[in-house]
């Protein structure tokens, strides 16, 4: 509701306000772990396992890619291959224009867009994470995501990702955000740092734009509730790989996630993973 409130005394949307609303959870994430002296590695503040924040910068691509199939596959959506998906930007023909698109969203997902998902990120799989981490991968990721969901009622009741059903895209936002939950989940948790979930979170939104271009449709429900990155077909894409993640075995959860010894004696917890 502050964002709200913002955007009146300035008189701009709050979808324009959305930039600086991404680094809300940091703030609170940060004030915490200040107040309560818990050290910022202990939350994921740390590089981590690099092979697993490489894994992290990549996997939205193969992601993006089942969506926009899965979109294209629903009745009334189509595919057009002759939008021009970085307007302004001339890209080679054939392969290596594929290359290059891809080495730009990788680019400036991994970036720009990580440090601004990285605003979001400390707070929902930084510190929540730790916080929740006894209930164990499954309802800690589920729990987070829903709460991930509903911090977007503002800018999506404003007309965010979902222009023509501002109330039911609320909702759809928060199914969305809860199937992307355990890839973040995951994706932290091996890496041993929050960055991983930045970067995932960075790369995602530099390339869910390729679903909205090349999938197209004149009704506004196959458009913005069923072939939308944040819709039924990248509800999903998630969900195939949160069923991937339960047929490998989540990966044990505790308060020890990044740093044991960063965790003060007093809070930490045993590994709960069932």
């Amino acid at each position: 509701m502050v964002l709200l409130a913002v955007a009146r005394v300035v008189d701009l949307s709050p979808v324009a306000l959305a930039p600086a609303y991404m680094f809300s959870p940091m703030i609170a994430g940060l004030a915490v772990c200040l107040r309560w002296k818990i050290p910022l590695s202990a939350v994921g503040l740390r590089i981590g396992r690099l092979r697993w924040l490489a894994a992290a910068l990549v996997v939205s691509l193969p992601l993006v890619g089942v969506t926009l199939a899965l979109a294209v596959a629903v009745p009334g959506v189509g595919f057009d291959p002759s939008v021009d998906p970085l307007p302004g930007i001339d890209l080679p023909s054939g392969v290596v224009g594929v290359g290059v698109l891809f080495g730009l969203v990788l680019a400036i997902g991994g970036t720009i867009n990580a440090v601004f998902a990285f605003g979001e990120e400390f707070g929902w799989r930084g510190y929540l994470l730790w916080e929740l981490s006894p209930l164990g991968f499954w309802k800690a990721s589920f729990a987070i995501g829903a709460l991930w969901g509903l911090w977007h009622a503002p800018v999506i009741v404003a007309g965010y990702n979902y222009p023509s059903f501002p109330v039911v895209g609320v909702a759809a936002m928060t199914v969305a955000c809860i199937s992307f939950s355990p890839l973040y989940t995951y994706l932290v948790v091996r890496a041993e740092s929050v960055l991983a979930a930045a970067l995932l979170h960075g790369v995602f939104n530099g390339s869910a734009g390729l679903v909205i271009a090349y999938a197209v449709a004149d009704d506004s429900v196959l458009r913005e509730l069923v072939a939308s990155p944040v819709g039924a077909a990248g509800v999903v894409a998630f969900g195939l790989a949160a069923v991937a993640i339960a047929l490998v075995g989540p990966p044990p959860l505790s308060r020890e996630f990044a740093r044991e010894d960063a965790v003060p004696p007093d809070r930490r917890t045993t590994a709960v993973d069932r």
